[in-house]
Parts: structure tokens; sequence; C-alpha cells
């Protein structure tokens, strides 16, 4: 009869939501056998990783962006809610700018590309659950380049209107067009022009990009 391992009590939790099998079993075998982490669940999608809740809570969760269903962008708030616990790191072959902005707005702490070194994923998922935001040199380049062009609290403020403010605050929330024509009392035609003038003035073609922008200026 095999004895099992001794389980490490200190162990950093982590769990895994991505839809390719070979590609979660990899992940999974890299975690098992690494000392001082331990895969406690490994999920094909976000509605799984809601429904299948495991034995031991992760401490961080690496979630893929194409995913059937509900997508890893999608997926971070209710996945936060759920483990709030967990911080979540984004792994994913997409370098798309909207992709990235909607995730970390949406609450993700990392941004890694699949193709990320075994040690360096072990030791961004170290530095994740220290608080940390690991990303990719190329997701960080886009970020700071993004940042860079951020225009200064003052002038963003001047810039925009009070309705407009209203309204990026709104989908900040998670609101839509709609829900947010409704909460502001105007019609969902109104709210479309208050994103467009937004989009003009901030020099974004995103909503999460127009969220972002506002959040670094401090206005949301």
């Amino acid at each position: 009869m095999a004895v099992a391992e001794p389980r490490q009590l200190d162990a950093l939790c982590v769990a895994f939501v991505e839809d390719d099998p070979a590609t979660r079993q990899a992940l999974s075998l890299l975690v098992a056998g690494t000392p001082g982490l331990r895969c406690v669940a490994a999920w094909g999608s976000v509605e799984e990783a809601l429904q299948r809740r495991p034995m031991e809570a992760p401490a961080v969760i690496l979630l893929d962006i194409g995913l059937p269903g509900v997508s890893g962008a999608e997926g971070v708030e209710p996945l936060r809610a759920r483990y709030p616990q967990a911080v979540v790191v984004m792994l994913t072959v997409f370098e798309d700018e909207e992709e990235i902005f909607t995730s970390l707005c949406h609450g993700a702490c990392g941004y890694l590309i699949k193709n990320t070194h075994p040690a360096r994923l072990l030791e961004a998922i170290r530095e994740a659950a220290d608080g940390g935001a690991p990303m990719s040199p190329g997701i960080a380049r886009k970020v700071v380049r993004f940042f860079r062009g951020a225009a200064p609290a003052d002038r963003v403020e001047a810039q925009l209107s009070h309705q407009e403010v209203t309204l990026l605050a709104l989908l900040a929330g998670g609101e839509s067009y709609a829900t947010a024509a409704a909460a502001m009392g105007v019609s969902v035609n109104s709210v479309r022009g208050y994103v467009r003038s937004v989009y003009e003035k901030l020099h974004v073609h995103t909503k999460s990009a127009a969220v972002a922008k506002a959040l670094k200026a401090g206005l949301i």
C-alpha cells in the first residue's frame, strides 16, 4: 500500500482556469512538483470555477482569456467575488490592449504570456501572492506607454463634464449602457453620445481604456 506524501501545511495554494486539457495538466504538474506550492484546482471554464469550489481556497488563480462561455477578462470580477482571498493573474496568448486593460480594470493583478519560462511563471505566482503585479515584458511596455500618455488629473477633470464622469464611474462599476442610462435618467442614445465625447476628449478608442485613464487621474 502506497504511503501518501506529507502535506505541506504552509504551501501556497494555486488554481488554474484553462480550457486546453494538455496545458491544464502541464500547469498542474509544474505547480504540484514545486516545493512550497500546491495545485488545489484546475478548471476548464469560469463557470466550472464558480460552481466547483475546492477543499482548499486558492491564494493565486491563473486565468486564461480565450475561454468558452464567459471569457477570462469578464470572469475576473466573479472569480474575485467567489474567492475573495485570491489574487488573479491572467495567463494567455493574447496581447490585445483592450483585453489587457479590461482584465486589469476588473481586478487582475498581473498579466503573463503563456510562453513565459516555467521558472519565471513560478516566480510570478509567488510575486502575486506577496502583493506584486507580475507582467510579461511586452505587456508591461504597453501599460507604461498607456499611462505615459494619460493626462494629469486636473487636465482630465477640466475636459470631462459632470455627466461624463458619472457615466465613467457607472461603467467602471460594471453597468451596461442601458442600466447606466436608467441610473442617470437619460436615454441610451444620450449615453452613447457621452461615450463618443469621452473617447474624443481622452484620445482613447475603448471603454476599458477610458475607464483606466479616469482611474489613473483619480476621477472615479
